[in-house]
């Protein structure tokens, strides 16, 4: 038997992210009760799940688990179903009474949802939540070179940038005074580009630049801003290349540790322009140096 639902089909042709959701609390229970109704089916009546191009998966316990949506919230979880073949790569998720197949999530029929928008909706959340966790963490991030995202919380400031009906890419942002994590009282000093991801086949379209302007135009009243510790060779390169093109942001961009105290901070600019002299030293730089150091490396 086809599993109930089908996603698209069952929305009117809709992508989820366009579709009515209900409260997250009676999805959670509806997907609890499903995934009891499938503990309990035999073998012989299993339903399956078609996606096209390949065969036939058949819904039972061994291939479908239930994962947190948040980082801060344990209790919101959404169910998936993997590759029985291979359980690190995910096919489907459900929701509202359907399995979504994976590239339908990221999707939108909507022409008016283009560009960078604001995560505010549960839909946008569960969108930022396939695209962090499940591509980037699960199918994409297989290099070592490469950082690994925790889910999200529940009230994390994100953008996703919609594509050609599309989300391609999202970053994420710690708020200037919000917590730096759950265990401590501090809070972070600057706004801090906290996560950045662009799917792969959307890579080297300028996409990571994007993005850094949006955040540096998003706080045109901070003197500093922060990107997190550590940044990637890959990104090392989209901020050189955006601090070439915009060199009035040489000044405000820091790699920062969390809570981004002076001490904690490095001009990224600077780190760029030592790492390519011969001695390769790098120096915090202090608000009352600040004027000379960048004297001595801007261009």
């Amino acid at each position: 038997m086809e599993a109930e639902g089908g996603g698209r089909a069952a929305a009117g042709c809709l992508y989820l992210v366009d579709t009515v959701v209900g409260d997250p609390e009676a999805l959670q229970a509806d997907a609890e009760a499903y995934y009891e109704k499938l503990l309990k089916q035999s073998s012989s009546t299993r339903d399956v799940f078609s996606i096209p191009g390949r065969e036939k998966v058949k819904l039972e316990d061994s291939c479908v688990c239930f994962v947190p949506l948040y980082r801060n919230n344990p209790t919101c979880k959404m169910l998936l179903l993997t590759d029985p073949q291979d359980k690190e790569t995910v096919l489907a998720l459900y929701l509202n009474q359907c399995w979504w197949p994976l590239e339908d999530v990221v999707k939108t029929a909507d022409p008016s949802r283009d560009g960078l928008i604001s995560v505010q909706t549960f839909r946008e959340r569960i969108v930022l939540f396939v695209l962090n966790y499940i591509i980037f963490g699960m199918l994409e991030g297989s290099s070592a070179n490469d950082a690994f995202f925790l889910p999200h919380s529940a009230t994390e400031c994100a953008k996703i940038l919609w594509r050609n009906g599309e989300a391609v890419a999202f970053y994420s942002v710690k708020m200037k005074g919000s917590l730096c994590d759950g265990t401590t009282s501090q809070c972070y000093l600057l706004p801090v580009l906290d996560t950045i991801f662009v799917q792969r086949k959307y890579r080297r379209g300028g996409l990571g630049m994007k993005m850094l302007h949006d955040f540096c135009q998003s706080f045109k009243a901070e003197d500093a801003l922060g990107i997190s510790c550590p940044i990637s060779a890959a990104m090392y390169q989209v901020c050189q290349k955006f601090l070439q093109t915009y060199p009035e942001e040489q000044k405000r961009l820091w790699e920062v540790e969390a809570p981004g105290d002076w001490s904690q901070r490095v001009n990224i600019w600077l780190k760029i322009q030592m790492e390519s002299s011969p001695s390769g030293t790098i120096h915090l730089i202090s608000p009352e140096d600040e004027e000379v150091s960048y004297g001595e490396y801007s261009n």
